[in-house]
């Protein structure tokens, strides 16, 4: 077990183009900043930076969710420490 609640940490995320914090909790769970703000909140102006940033880039960005590689990566590092 753990000895922390819990821990975060900002990474460049591929998928939106941009940095995000990644939380892990104790109980293994995730939350990210980057699917809240481009999915749980997305707003016209939001969506409208996402689509010029996909246009600058040459790439669709689109938030892949919860379970992303970055933050299985980050939590799977945290649990094998």
């Amino acid at each position: 077990m753990v000895d922390w609640q819990l821990t975060e940490a900002t990474f460049y995320c591929d998928d939106v183009g941009t940095n995000v914090s990644i939380r892990v909790y104790q109980n293994g769970s995730t939350k990210c900043t980057g699917y809240k703000k481009y999915v749980e909140n997305l707003t016209k102006n939001t969506a409208k930076a996402l689509e010029l940033r996909s246009k600058k880039l040459g790439k669709k960005l689109k938030c892949c969710g919860p379970d992303c590689s970055t933050a299985i990566e980050y939590k799977d590092k945290l649990f094998s420490e």
